[in-house]
């Protein structure tokens, strides 16, 4: 196995372990929407309810904050096979969201609570957790790879022979 493929399989496999940590932490986080069990199935008790755009948003910060991570430290630490680790970058980034999203409703963690304004005799329970939103999903690789293309833009341009014209040296 050649490095580049390496230095690919690594970036994409701890971004994916990564992923799996990140739905966790969004389970429990994220407030649940509260239903209300009738006759007819489960339906939304409040429909003025935020819990909704919540768990969007929170799944925005948390992929997208890990998306800034991980542009930074793939640019620091991948100097040596930049083309690798920036698809590694882009893959792995897709693969972390959408296991970002499985483990997320997979696994309920953190305190359940559901308070709605409810008949008394009507269960209200915590509703499954969702991404109603799914262009949040390209918020992991769309900052890693971003993060890590102006890292690179920045440090070309500080080495560049452009930036200095006709050939002054400054120092």
């Amino acid at each position: 196995m050649t490095r580049e493929v390496r230095a690919f399989a690594v970036t994409v496999l701890t971004l994916a372990a990564l992923g799996v940590a990140a739905g966790l932490l969004w389970s429990g986080l994220t407030p649940r929407a509260p239903y209300q069990v009738t006759d007819q199935g489960t339906v939304l008790a409040d429909p003025t309810t935020q819990a909704l755009i919540a768990a969007d948003g929170w799944f925005a910060v948390i992929t997208g904050g890990l998306g800034l991570l991980c542009g930074g430290v793939a640019w620091f630490a991948g100097r040596r096979f930049m083309l690798p680790v920036l698809l590694g970058l882009c893959a792995g980034g897709v693969l972390a969201a959408f296991l970002t999203l499985w483990a997320g409703t997979t696994f309920t963690l953190g305190a359940v609570t559901v308070e709605a304004a409810s008949i008394p005799g009507v269960k209200v329970v915590p509703g499954a957790l969702k991404l109603t939103a799914s262009g949040v999903l390209v918020s992991w690789p769309l900052l890693a790879v971003g993060f890590f293309g102006l890292l690179e833009g920045m440090h070309g341009y500080r080495e560049s022979p452009l930036r200095q014209p006709y050939g002054i040296d400054p120092s």
